[in-house]
């Protein structure tokens, strides 16, 4: 079949017909490591996120801790985490003209890399490796690790919006340095949720400027960051400035000042502590153990796919006598 007549194809024409002249189009990928025959139905970055959805690591994140270590099914997970972070950044993205499809499959593979009990997790790694961090993890399994050892043979671009969707990387696409930043909206808006229903923080709790800037419920914290980066990344592009996300200055003061008061009243709360104490004595002992039979980096990819139940189960099992 002719690409003048796939569905691709059309694809990638209606994407050059109808992109801002930032995005990145479908068409103009700097491709995968190893070349592969285009689809006739989807676009590159289309193949990228179903590789991703149907994914081993991805299927685990349900399992993963975001903040609460607590068995409730109301709190969020790594999963949930993904998925909301997906939606807010796609709602940006379409107010820009970006690309969606590349928003979307860097947004769902961006954590794939997240430990068991969450950061909790990749603290204690970190440590006891020297070279263990969630956003390289995540690029390794997409490289190695997944489909046994084979990856999935992503993009360029999505890679790349993976690994630096934190830290001091600038992406090379404005779709990757959108989910940088969409990143921290999304986990500082549903912590904060997620805190009040934990009782950890009460409304009255959160500082006046905050309230009085971004509402007092979830959907008007989410949409007032949402409004403000849609609006001022769109002004400052019309002016011909960097061709970055922008943020309103009040509003980049505000985010970080919600960031360090959520680290100071949850992250590194009461609660939060006590659950991180546990869950670095399980990761300790179990990579101690693991070890004694693997190498170290054998041993952070183990832990770092394991769910929270999986690590406590083997946490048991090693430490529980068992009654023959």
């Amino acid at each position: 079949m002719s690409d003048k007549i796939t569905i691709r194809a059309m694809t990638e024409m209606r994407e050059k017909q109808t992109l801002a002249p930032y995005a990145q189009l479908s068409a103009d990928t700097q491709g995968r490591e190893e070349p592969e025959p285009n689809c006739d139905i989807r676009t590159v970055y289309q193949r990228d996120r179903d590789r991703i959805i149907h994914s081993e690591f991805f299927r685990r994140l349900k399992g993963k801790t975001q903040v609460f270590i607590l068995k409730s099914d109301f709190y969020r997970t790594r999963l949930t985490h993904t998925l909301e972070l997906s939606q807010i950044a796609r709602t940006i993205a379409r107010a820009l003209g970006l690309n969606e499809d590349l928003i979307e499959a860097i947004s769902l593979g961006h954590d794939l890399g997240h430990t068991c009990f969450g950061h909790s997790g990749e603290e204690v790694l970190q440590r006891l490796t020297g070279f263990f961090s969630h956003n390289v993890q995540s690029l390794r399994i997409v490289d190695q690790l997944e489909r046994e050892g084979r990856g999935l043979n992503l993009t360029v671009e999505v890679r790349d919006g993976i690994l630096n969707h934190t830290g001091d990387g600038i992406p090379i696409t404005m779709e990757g340095k959108l989910v940088k930043i969409a990143d921290r909206i999304t986990y500082l808006c549903h912590d904060i949720q997620d805190s009040l229903s934990a009782g950890i923080l009460k409304a009255e709790d959160i500082p006046p400027a905050i309230r009085n800037t971004l509402g007092d419920s979830h959907s008007q914290r989410v949409n007032s960051f949402v409004q403000d980066m849609a609006m001022e990344t769109a002004r400052q592009l019309a002016l011909g400035n960097e061709p970055r996300i922008y943020q309103s200055s009040h509003m980049e003061a505000v985010m970080q000042e919600l960031r360090s008061f959520m680290f100071e009243k949850v992250y590194y709360g009461e609660l939060c502590m006590r659950e991180k104490e546990k869950a670095t004595h399980i990761v300790e002992c179990l990579y101690r153990e693991n070890t004694k039979n693997m190498t170290p980096r054998e041993s952070a990819d183990l832990i770092a796919g394991m769910t929270d139940e999986a690590a406590i189960k083997a946490f048991q099992e090693l430490m529980i006598p068992i009654p023959s």
